[in-house]
Formats: structure tokens, C-alpha cells, sequence
């Protein structure tokens, strides 16, 4: 193993979000003395455990690792179950020195841990009643009157697939920073919605009309066929208009520009009631300039756009700037950049689903990147 991946994965660990089979790779790691030691000397130098991880309980390591075992159906992780534990006896002995520093190296430490910001998804009704999502719930969900109109399923909100005869009915889905959600329209199309974004659209869509949704932020569509009603996304002035297609929207309020790219099927995209049509096919990029009319085209890898969707982070050619950004959307921080020339640095990189922790001692380790956490706040010096 790598040290890059060791670190990697110690860091997932101590932040509870490495998967059953990283754990198994980071206790086989751990069999040798000596990696024990850099164990230790990583996570007192780099890495500061928050108040409860201060209280070390190894009887508390094991219930928390029995349960995200439970939690697993399949035949062989059953059989897994018993051996599962002396991978955490590995674990809990490797962890035990450092949680026997004394009370100084702790409070000095905790000054870095990174606190980020906790908010809830919010569903908006048609008479502007708010309802918070709860991520873990599974639950119906009724309109102002008390009326079903769909079901919660944890990360994804499911509408009844039927359609209206009178009057549009609109939600809007309202995503903070730090989380992701799933809506399924009564259409059955479904949009990945990314963190910093919200979604206006029909409780059901009127069986006269055209399919229109409104999008501020960043989104993924695939959208359900039907000929008879073209589904048109309305994002910072720029429409996108399909039958049934998959793509990727970006329009958050501080891009320059908007942009839409095409995995599958075909788009129209255009500004002004149709002028400056412009037709997208898979693998290309359409791009709008605010204030301007024409759009720019070009072959990409849409891999790199739709990477967020599974959790990925991917920067390709990009300022400092911009990255930090994406950052702050993320995680939910806020980052101080004291370093004005950096800011317009180009990186390119690229994360799986790693903690903030990880991102940050990459930029670290590897561009000599100095930062400050307060909390919420990772203030970069000159």
C-alpha cells in the first residue's frame, strides 16, 4: 500500500466513512509494527478527533462497527460477521496510544478539527409552506391539504405518476450545501440534484401542456419519453427541450456561464423564445455566456461533468478559485483565501467520495498549501 492510500484511509476510518472492505485493507496494513507507528504519528500530526472520539471506548468501536455490519443483507457478509472483529481488535489497539496523549496534545489538536455546517433539505409547497426532508426517513408526503402526492424514500422523493386536468401546482426542492437528493417526477423522470440547488416543477404535469421545470444550481435529468409532451428545463435563461434524454445542467447563480452537457439522446437549446437554436449531441457541451445570446459547442468528456452524481469530485483544468467553490458547496465550509496569486492557479485532480480531510491534506501535501481551520472556516495563508 501506498503511504497516499494509507493516509487516505486512515483518515475515512477515523471519520467513520471507510467502507467494510477499506477497513479490512487498513488492519491487514496494521499487522506490522511499524505501520502501527506511522498509524499513530499520522493521526497525532495530521488529524484531530472531535469530543467524542476523545473518549476512547474500544466496547464503543465494536458497537459501532457491528452495527454498520448489520446493516449489510447479503449471505456472505453474514459469514463475515464473527472475523469482522479481529479486524477491529487491530483497529482498537492501534488506536488506543494515541488516545492515551495527554489533555494538552488534545485541546491543542481539537483547535483543527473541522466542524462543517448541518442543514436540511427543504420541500416548498404550492402555498409556500416549508417542510423539512429527512434523509433517513421513509414516509409519505402530502400536499397543503393533506392530500398524497408522493412518497419519501430516504434520498429520493417519489410522485404519484398520474396527471393533471386544471391548474399547475408547483414545488420546489430546496438542496443547502453539504447534501445531495433525488427527485422523482409523476412523469418518472429523474434528477439528481447537487449541493446549492433548487428545483421548481408540477406535482403533475398537465396532460395539455408541454413538461417545464425551473433549475438554479446544478442538476442531472433523465428524462422519461414522451413525444406528445417535450420536457423543457429553464435554467438562468438558457431552455433545454427534450423528449427523453440524459444530460447535465450547471447554472449556479455565480458561474460565468451556463452549461449543459449530453450523454445520451439529443437537445435543443436556446435563449429568446427560440432564436439561436442550437441542437447538442452525446458527448458535447453547450455553453451560454451570461448577457450573451450565441452558444459555445464542444466534445468533452462528459465524465468529468457527471462525476458528482456518484459522490466523485473531479477537477479539470480549474482555478484555485474555483475549486474552493465547489469545495464550500460540497462540504458546506467556507473557505478565506489570503493567497490572491493561488487563487488563479489551474489544478487538476481528482477525489472518490474522500472527506474534506483527505481534499485538504492533498492540496497540502502535494502544492505546499498552508490552511488554518476554525470550525466551519479553512482560512489559506499567503
Amino acid at each position: 500500500m501506498t503511504v497516499k492510500k494509507s493516509e487516505r484511509l486512515i483518515v475515512k476510518f477515523i471519520t467513520n466513512q471507510a467502507t467494510k472492505d477499506e477497513i479490512e485493507e487498513l488492519t491487514e496494513w496494521l499487522k506490522k509494527d511499524e505501520n502501527q507507528i506511522v498509524f499513530k504519528d499520522f493521526v497525532k500530526t495530521n488529524y484531530a478527533v472531535d469530543s467524542v472520539m476523545n473518549k476512547f471506548d474500544s466496547a464503543e468501536i465494536k458497537k459501532h462497527l457491528s452495527e454498520r455490519i448489520a446493516k449489510e443483507n447479503t449471505v456472505f457478509y453474514k459469514r463475515r460477521f464473527s472475523s469482522y472483529y479481529k479486524y477491529a481488535a487491530i483497529l482498537i489497539a492501534a488506536l488506543g496510544g494515541f488516545y492515551f496523549y495527554n489533555n494538552s496534545d488534545l485541546a491543542s489538536a481539537k483547535k483543527n478539527v473541522i466542524i462543517p455546517r448541518e442543514e436540511e433539505i427543504v420541500l416548498q409547497l404550492d402555498n409556500n409552506l416549508e417542510k423539512e426532508i429527512d434523509t433517513a426517513a421513509v414516509q409519505d408526503i402530502t400536499d397543503q391539504n393533506g392530500n398524497l402526492i408522493g412518497k419519501l424514500n430516504k434520498n429520493r422523493l417519489v410522485y404519484n405518476s398520474s396527471k393533471a386536468y386544471g391548474k399547475l401546482v408547483y414545488n420546489t426542492i430546496k438542496i443547502p450545501y453539504g447534501k445531495k437528493f433525488e427527485v422523482q417526477l409523476s412523469d418518472g423522470t429523474v434528477v439528481y440534484l447537487n449541493a446549492g440547488t433548487s428545483l421548481k416543477y408540477p406535482v403533475q404535469f398537465v396532460d395539455s401542456q408541454d413538461r417545464k421545470v425551473f433549475l438554479a444550481g446544478e442538476a442531472y435529468f433523465e428524462v422519461s419519453k414522451d413525444k406528445k409532451h417535450p420536457f423543457t428545463v429553464n435554467a438562468q435563461q438558457v431552455s433545454v427541450e427534450v423528449l427523453g434524454t440524459k444530460f447535465n445542467v450547471n447554472s449556479y447563480d455565480e458561474n460565468v456561464s451556463t452549461d449543459i452537457v449530453l450523454t445520451e439522446g439529443k437537445v435543443l437549446l436556446y435563449k429568446d423564445q427560440k432564436e439561436n437554436r442550437v441542437f447538442l449531441n452525446p458527448g458535447f457541451k453547450g455553453s451560454n455566456i451570461k448577457g450573451q445570446t450565441k452558444f459555445e459547442i464542444e466534445q468533452v468528456n462528459t465524465n468529468y461533468y457527471t462525476a458528482w452524481v456518484k459522490g466523485s469530485l473531479v477537477f479539470k483544468n480549474e482555478s484555485f478559485d474555483q475549486i474552493i467553490k465547489k469545495l464550500e458547496r460540497r462540504y458546506n465550509v467556507t473557505f478565506v483565501n489570503k493567497n490572491k496569486a493561488l487563487g488563479k492557479e489551474i489544478f487538476n485532480a481528482s477525489f472518490d467520495n474522500e472527506p474534506i480531510e483527505v481534499v485538504l491534506k492533498y492540496f497540502s501535501d502535494s502544492y505546499a498549501i498552508d490552511y488554518i481551520i476554525d470550525r466551519d472556516r479553512i482560512i489559506i495563508d499567503n
